[in-house]
């Protein structure tokens, strides 16, 4: 008889961009590329990555270009995500995944600790799917350092997420 050990779930941390990167993008007036932050006027319902919910109508938005793999590889993507143009209270990491940012249509995907992309670990969540038990399951491997949230079809990076201790 063989015996069969469930591994339990694990527990999502969920990580905005940092608010010091953000900082430093305001103070400096350049971001990830070199450009400068564009003040972008009706961003309303577009995802913000520094608070991880959707904008409204009185919220003063930036578009910059952000890389959320920091060391230089093959790996690396800048592209464009919105922020606010000031400090806000950002996301807690330890706030579970972001009830407006949740539902498909969404693409995930891993990687490894070195940055590296896991074929394997590439995952699609359709129209309206939760992407809880497909970030578990892909997080559950513990080859899977981290994985990114992306919009399905524009492919912009949402926001990041890793099991707890990783």
């Amino acid at each position: 008889m063989t015996s069969t050990t469930a591994r339990p779930a694990p527990v999502l941390t969920v990580l905005a961009i940092d608010p010091a990167e953000l900082d430093e993008i305001r103070r400096s007036g350049r971001d990830t590329a070199g450009n400068a932050p564009v003040p972008w006027p009706d961003a309303t319902g577009s995802p913000l990555r520094c608070c991880l919910r959707r904008a409204r109508p009185d919220d003063e938005v930036l578009l910059v270009s952000y890389a959320p793999l920091r060391q230089r590889s093959a790996w690396r993507e800048v592209g464009p995500v919105f922020v606010h143009a000031r400090p806000c209270g950002g996301w807690a990491e330890d706030s579970g995944l972001p009830p407006e940012l949740r539902q498909g249509p969404r693409v995930l995907r891993g990687y490894r600790e070195d940055g590296s992309l896991d074929y394997s670990a590439i995952r699609v969540v359709q129209e309206g799917e939760d992407v809880e038990q497909p970030l578990q399951e892909l997080l559950g491997d513990p080859a899977v350092h981290e994985v990114h949230v992306r919009a399905l079809t524009e492919q912009c990076f949402a926001y990041r997420v890793r099991a707890v201790g990783r």
